[in-house]
């Protein structure tokens, strides 16, 4: 029977999962998580490997005479030398969609938040600061009414129209970026325009962009500086799409009213990364993929990528 190790299995299933599915396919050993200076020992006679964000690398690649297909349990597979596994006749597949409600209803939640400020105004209760008020009415920061209100979606895949219908439930009118020319005619009132129009236009522009190099870097200064100053960004999509430095000024100088960022240019974020000490500025820690019904959908697929591998008609293969 074929040996299918799981290099970081905690990442996808930290026990409220069941990893039967694999094991009807291969003889299966799971790893909660594997150092660098593990990964070579633990996958030396793998045939099948499984991993989310542990990197397989060239130089690890060309080690493994045995392995014949690398699942990357995340959409993301920029964690595995696909160039060199492609050499080696290695098969690499990776998980396209299964988060995108989750990813669209954090990306709410953030922009919720920015209106609203639960979490400071649930603290502040909480230290008696209501009922040491001297009047009723307490809040720390105004509020902000959504309704009416325009948002940017600079990204429109499945994700980013999952959060057009959430926008459009809150009365929020719609303008999309227009690279690829999206299809909006499903969104009444929906405007596709130019990027510099879209985030001139917008009061919550909300990224949804993959990563290439088209799009890194992709809101600088000069970006920034054509959003409203009363604007939030949000970004659930990947950290390197913002020159962080750059958005940590815009809010510090106050340029731009806030932002909420899942997600950073180097994961975990570094200490004296500068967003960490941002003004105005809701950090996540790229948690909008995990609820249990998106890991649920992720680790079907992932056994659907396998199943089909080893029936020789492999799907979902990056190319």
């Amino acid at each position: 029977m074929l040996k299918l190790v799981v290099l970081d299995g905690y990442a996808l299933n930290p026990g409220d999962l069941s990893w039967h599915g694999f094991r009807q396919l291969a003889e299966l050993i799971v790893y909660e998580r594997t150092h660098i200076d593990l990964i070579a020992e633990r996958t030396a006679d793998a045939d099948l490997v499984l991993t989310n964000k542990t990197p397989l690398s060239a130089e690890t690649i060309a080690n493994l005479p045995r392995l014949k297909y690398i699942g990357v349990l995340a959409t993301g597979y920029n964690v595995v030398d696909v160039k060199t596994a492609r050499e080696h006749g290695i098969t690499v597949t990776n998980v396209p969609n299964y988060g995108s409600h989750s990813v669209a209803q954090l990306a709410f939640a953030l922009i919720l938040e920015l209106c609203h400020h639960v979490g400071l105004h649930n603290n502040a209760v909480r230290e008696g600061k209501w009922s040491q008020n001297p009047d009723w009415c307490f809040w720390l920061k105004a509020q902000l009414e959504l309704h009416g209100k325009i948002l940017g979606i600079v990204g429109f895949g499945r994700i980013g129209r999952e959060v057009a219908k959430i926008a459009q439930a809150f009365g929020m009118g719609l303008v999309v970026a227009n690279h690829g020319n999206p299809d909006v005619s499903d969104l009444h009132g929906a405007i596709v325009a130019p990027l510099e129009d879209v985030l001139r236009q917008a009061d919550v522009v909300s990224l949804h962009c993959p990563l290439t190099p088209l799009t890194q870097n992709l809101i600088s200064w000069e970006r920034l500086a054509l959003m409203k100053p009363t604007a939030f960004l949000v970004n659930t999509s990947r950290g390197q799409l913002i020159v962080e430095q750059d958005l940590v000024e815009a809010l510090n100088l106050g340029r731009l009213a806030g932002a909420a960022v899942d997600v950073f240019s180097s994961e975990p974020p570094r200490p004296d990364n500068p967003l960490l000490s941002a003004k105005n500025c809701i950090i996540t820690p790229h948690m909008a993929w995990a609820t249990k019904e998106a890991r649920s959908r992720l680790m079907e697929i992932a056994v659907q990528n396998l199943d089909a591998f080893l029936a020789g008609r492999p799907v979902n293969v990056v190319s």
